[in-house]
């Protein structure tokens, strides 16, 4: 594939299938091994801690924020510190409410359920959660037309801990009944260092200070990628210097530019999008579909995965009238070319 789209494989926030092992490696598996978001850790190993003596199950649980952060990761650090089984499931797989219901009624007292994606829920399948989670019963009709019938289970009580990218997708009804919700925050560059630390001493990785901080503050805040950077590091230090050596700051430097990532962690999709916006469309308003079509992008990856670090780092405001170019990312690029101004 060319365009924009070729850097998006590394620096991109979603998991792809073949990584899948590779972040269950680096997986904290207590709160003690995790870095970072430490209001979060602080409250949940409170709230654990509460749960575990008074002998119930801990409070159902949302995490959100944009992708990357540790949601899943979190929700196995919850399961392992209440010593319990974790099940997982993804919202777009429930399509049906009977598979809920088979979900469900296989759980055990006190288990973990963990829903990635949990605003893409079917209507249907959420009105059956609702009784799930206040009341823990679950509420069936059995057969069709004249001759249907209700049913309600009793179902153990269980965890339910629910993961969003996108919170503001959620119902009312869905989001009151969690007892807690936290979002997850972009990382500092200090702490994706300690994160980078710890995932090549626990891969093998020779990985010096200098490389550490070259490969933090280019990994957007976000530690999937700042993971996946140093697999690809690895890669361009072991066929350069060989496998014996470890990764200095000049190799890391070199790595990065290579797969066009750059100072500020932007990758091709990032400044396709902004130039865009600037030199044929003067900074803004743009509507989001017209800003795809113009880098040749689906829009949903452009707000999803693009848009919120742009905006977080202070170079994209969204209006209502479209996306609009900030200050900060005009002094970035400079004035536009003379050609772009009198299109």
């Amino acid at each position: 594939m060319n365009g924009p789209q070729d850097g998006r494989a590394e620096i991109g926030a979603a998991a792809g299938p073949e990584e899948r092992s590779y972040e269950e490696q680096l997986r904290p598996r207590r709160l003690a091994e995790m870095v970072g978001q430490d209001r979060l850790r602080e409250n949940l190993a409170v709230f654990i801690r509460a749960a575990r003596e008074r002998g119930e199950p801990l409070d159902h649980l949302l995490f959100h924020g944009p992708p990357g952060l540790g949601k899943t990761s979190l929700a196995h650090v919850v399961a392992n510190e209440l010593e319990a089984p974790l099940r997982v499931a993804s919202g777009p797989s429930i399509e049906r409410a009977g598979d809920l219901a088979a979900l469900l009624s296989n759980l055990a007292p006190g288990d973990v359920l963990f829903i990635d994606e949990i605003h893409r829920l079917p209507a249907a399948v959420e009105e059956i959660l609702y009784p799930a989670m206040e009341d823990f019963q679950l509420d069936l009709v059995i057969g069709q037309g004249p001759g249907a019938h209700s049913m309600r289970l009793e179902l153990p009580r269980f965890t339910l801990v629910g993961a969003t990218t996108r919170a503001g997708l959620l119902t009312s009804p869905l989001r009151d009944r969690f007892g807690w919700t936290a979002r997850l925050e972009y990382y500092p560059p200090a702490d994706l260092e300690r994160i980078l630390e710890r995932s090549a001493r626990v891969v093998g990785i020779g990985l010096e200070p200098g490389a550490r901080s070259e490969i933090a503050r280019r990994s957007r805040g976000t530690p999937r990628i700042a993971n996946r950077l140093l697999r690809r590091v690895r890669d361009f230090a072991q066929v350069g210097a060989g496998a014996g050596r470890g990764v200095d700051r000049e190799g890391a430097r070199f790595a990065l530019e290579r797969l066009d990532v750059d100072e500020l962690g932007f990758d091709r999709l990032d400044r396709s999008l902004l130039l865009a916006l600037l030199e044929k469309f003067d900074g803004g308003p743009a509507g989001l579909e017209t800003l795809a079509a113009a880098v040749g992008e689906d829009k949903g990856t452009l707000e999803d995965v693009v848009e919120p670090y742009l905006i977080y780092e202070g170079f994209l405001a969204r209006t209502p009238r479209g996306r609009v170019a900030t200050r900060r990312a005009r002094d970035h690029f400079g004035p536009p070319p003379a050609q772009a101004r009198l299109l």
